[in-house]
């Protein structure tokens, strides 16, 4: 007989609390393997493909490609022991699939099988019935999107193919909610989400439908909608009643648009994008920064670079060059590499120097941590810049060389501008930004020359040094990339 368990999904570690899910690995009814990947999910750090703990035959899906899913909530669920298809006479049962796999995930062991399921039998069907032909039984969870693919009492006899197009219907029952935070969020709220029209797969209620309902109420406003909802009289919802068209007033126009919401294309703040605003709005509320720069004359290092390069070997970046004077920098100003405890009311002082610097990707901006800076030399440092560059670009990076970060590099010359004031990485307390090199009429020697001109900025957070320290530190950085012989007295 086949048992069925649940694969949630597993704590991926560095705090992380949801997923979203890029992209399915396999389909209801496939047989999988112990620790065979699964799905494939994007967190706020990276792109991590989950291996699922059990073999045997899928039985169901949560969630479908693009949900938010938070961690604990439930995957699928594998019949152990089922049926592998007609005409192959045996049942799918891997040795190692009733004690699970030892290949875990932070916060995911799976050396036994879960304390309680319980398997939930049509509706109608007496006590012990087995499920229709053709068919697994599967846990269904109150609150929890309806599994992909799973057969319901009304759909058992349909094709697979015509099972997963079958839309749920609300009824009486749980409304489908794509997680419980989003439930906690609606009742915390006072928000009945019986009455919301979910904007996610056949209905599924999403937090933007939560939140667009919140803001509604604020300023008396309504979403639209062709469907009817049932409204409440006398606690009974028995009454029939549709959204009205509700005038709204349009931002600088002279007009009024009737029952239409605000046009434009709504990019949801979720996944690496949603952690970068959450970080940077975080670092605007509790740092209280200043920036400060300065102009340098870069030709020497630029020579030095082509001179290291011209010997053979493996080249050296120019990023690895401006690391190593930074890591030189911090250890003539340390406080620069330090992150303030307002808890305790302490700034600590770091030991090590990790080195964060900015790559710009299709998924948006994210942070690498070089670890150990302090302790590479150019060759190593641009060698860890090549693979993590790489790691970023592909999708690859795992959370731990993501976070961890003690100063935070950012070379946006490669945009082609001069300057910027960056905005320090929480909880950093100082960012060094680099401008494009070019060309530029520079007083050399005493007399006018063209040179090789760019642009430093240092933000920093005023609570651990004051200008002077920042000063310092940005006019060391500068003479080292005037002349690099400068940096030789402190190897």
């Amino acid at each position: 007989m086949a048992q069925v368990l649940e694969f949630k999904l597993p704590d991926l570690g560095e705090g992380l609390t949801e997923a979203e899910i890029v992209r399915w690995l396999v389909e209801v009814g496939d047989v999988v393997a112990v620790d065979q990947l699964v799905v494939e999910v994007e967190t706020a750090k990276a792109m991590v493909e989950v291996p699922c703990p059990y073999g045997g035959v899928v039985t169901a899906r949560f969630g479908e490609e693009g949900t938010e899913m938070p961690v604990g909530a439930p995957l699928l669920t594998v019949a152990v022991g089922a049926p592998a298809g007609a005409g192959d006479g045996g049942a799918v049962k891997d040795e190692r699939s009733d004690e699970g796999s030892g290949n875990v995930l932070v916060g995911y062991g799976t050396g036994a099988p879960p304390a309680r399921r319980r398997r939930v039998r049509p509706a109608g069907g007496p006590a012990g019935a087995p499920s229709p032909a053709g068919t697994s039984p599967v846990r269904t969870v109150p609150g929890r999107p309806e599994p992909v693919g799973a057969a319901s009492p009304d759909t058992a006899g349909m094709p697979r193919n015509a099972r997963e197009g079958a839309a749920p219907s609300r009824g009486d029952g749980p409304v489908p909610v794509i997680s419980p935070l989003v439930r906690r969020l609606a009742r915390e709220n006072g928000v009945d989400l019986r009455e919301l029209e979910g904007s996610g797969p056949e209905g599924l209620i999403l937090r933007a439908d939560v939140e667009y309902a919140l803001r509604a109420a604020a300023t008396g406003r309504q979403r639209p909608s062709a469907t009817p909802v049932a409204a409440p009289v006398d606690g009974l919802r028995d009454q029939v009643a549709s959204y009205a068209d509700i005038a709204s007033v349009v931002p600088g126009g002279s007009g009024v648009s009737r029952g239409t919401t605000p046009q434009g294309v709504r990019v949801p703040l979720r996944g690496v994008r949603g952690t970068v605003a959450d970080k940077l709005s975080r670092s605007r509320r509790e740092i209280p920064d200043a920036t400060c720069w300065v102009d340098a004359d870069a030709t020497e290092l630029m020579q030095a670079r082509r001179a290291m390069n011209a010997v053979g070997g493996p080249k050296i970046s120019l990023l690895a060059l401006l690391a190593r004077i930074c890591t030189a920098a911090l250890a003539r100003f340390p406080e620069l590499n330090s992150t303030v405890d307002m808890d305790a009311r302490e700034i600590v002082r770091l030991d090590q120097v990790h080195l964060g610097f900015a790559a710009q990707t299709e998924r948006g901006l994210v942070v690498p941590v070089v670890r150990d800076a302090h302790a590479r030399d150019a060759e190593g440092l641009s060698a860890e810049f090549g693979r993590l560059t790489e790691a970023a670009r592909t999708g690859t990076l795992t959370p731990a060389e993501l976070t961890g970060g003690t100063f935070t590099l950012n070379n946006y010359g490669v945009f082609g501008v001069d300057g910027s004031t960056p905005i320090i990485n929480h909880p950093e307390a100082a960012m060094l930004g680099v401008g494009r090199i070019i060309p530029k009429p520079w007083v050399h020697q005493g007399e006018l020359a063209v040179r090789q001109v760019v642009q430093l900025s240092l933000s920093f957070d005023h609570r651990v040094c004051d200008g002077g320290t920042a000063g310092g530190f940005l006019r060391y950085v500068a003479d080292c990339v005037e002349q690099p012989a400068v940096l030789l007295r402190t190897l």
